[in-house]
């Protein structure tokens, strides 16, 4: 794609941001994405955003956050997938010519929603409902699917959560965890058998926001210097339905990984340097690496992905910001990092976004 980043922000993260209200948040965020883009909020042709009503706790919430997004007299139009899906939509607005330059934000406040009520709401009523499922029973569901599918043992999997932890010690982003040792973790009680509370990355409040040109756009002012340059996009949808076909064969995590790569000109995995995937549970992120064979496991969620921390809708905008910028450096130009978010009852939904270095 000839689509840019030219600028981001990634609003600092806690377990509760209980010093703003969200549309501060929102503010906040994209004020920041549009200074280090060094572009003024008049500029903007267009704002994407990507949030959630139930878990904003509002509804049409882009009714109170478009505004501090950006888009107060501006065109704007709202994602519900999440904020990796918001950003596929922005850079085809942009290369379009319908929101150029543009920005795109996303947020997540889950410490002021009941989240999982949220998602009890969003299985069908007549069938699902009355069960009880929520989306810590559907992980639990999927860590069966896939410990039976991939051989994965309780030991690896606690061994999986302290390394993620680890991984994300010493980032500027992450908000302190205390199980980092995989005897404790392994020792923590069952959420949803066999899921348990040190497999699962705890949820945190945070924003990102990213500033988009196309490449005509750019050409006309040489001064200023992206960031990346979106090189493929990927995106799949899996069946409704928790059975072990679905849940174990992973193939619209694969897909999504396919069709990004070959939309990039790339061939395989090994040539990108980085991947940070969206792995809510240690299950998720062994069964993530299963099905990326041939990329390096060094590559993989260098930063603790989710572990580091985790605004349950807006993760994939963070997995972005790292792909680009991993712990605080830059994408080397001509090298390809890819950045993953999954959505929906045990990750029904992927996308992918894989960005060339300039």
């Amino acid at each position: 794609m000839d689509v840019y980043v030219l600028g981001y922000a990634v609003h600092p993260a806690a377990v509760r941001l209980s010093g703003k209200r969200l549309e501060e948040v929102v503010f906040d965020t994209a004020r920041a994405a549009l200074d280090s883009a060094q572009i003024a909020r008049r500029d903007l042709q267009g704002v994407t955003i990507a949030g959630c009503d139930e878990l904003d706790g509002r509804s049409i919430s882009g009714m109170l956050l478009a505004a501090p997004a950006g888009a107060h007299l501006r065109d704007e139009i709202k994602c519900a997938n999440g904020g990796l899906d918001a950003l596929i939509l922005g850079a085809a607005r942009a290369a379009a010519g319908s929101s150029d330059p543009g920005i795109v934000v996303s947020w997540s406040k889950t410490s002021e929603a009941p989240v999982e009520d949220v998602m009890r709401m969003r299985c069908e009523p007549f069938f699902t409902r009355p069960v009880g499922l929520n989306m810590t029973i559907a992980d639990g569901l999927f860590a069966q699917a896939v410990s039976k599918a991939f051989g994965l043992s309780e030991a690896e999997v606690a061994a999986a959560a302290a390394a993620a932890r680890s991984r994300a010690v010493g980032h500027p982003g992450t908000v302190p965890s205390p199980l980092t040792n995989a005897d404790i973790i392994a020792g923590t009680p069952y959420l949803a058998a066999p899921l348990r509370e040190g497999h699962c990355a705890p949820l945190t409040d945070g924003a990102a926001a990213f500033v988009l040109v196309s490449g005509e756009w750019l050409r006309r002012r040489p001064a200023l210097r992206p960031l990346a340059r979106i090189a493929g996009v990927g995106s799949r949808m899996e069946r409704y339905e928790l059975g072990f076909e679905r849940l174990s064969g992973l193939s619209g995590f694969r897909g999504a990984f396919s069709a990004a790569l070959g939309r990039a000109g790339l061939e395989q995995l090994g040539q990108l340097a980085a991947i940070e995937i969206d792995a809510p549970t240690a299950y998720h992120d062994l069964a993530f690496r299963r099905a990326l064979p041939a990329a390096a496991p060094e590559s993989i969620s260098r930063s603790g992905g989710c572990f580091a921390q985790h605004p349950y809708f807006c993760m994939g905008l963070i997995n972005a910001a790292e792909a680009i910028v991993p712990r605080g450096g830059r994408l080397q130009a001509g090298s390809f990092a890819a950045a993953h978010e999954c959505h929906g009852f045990a990750q029904q939904g992927h996308a992918v976004v894989i960005f060339e270095g300039v």
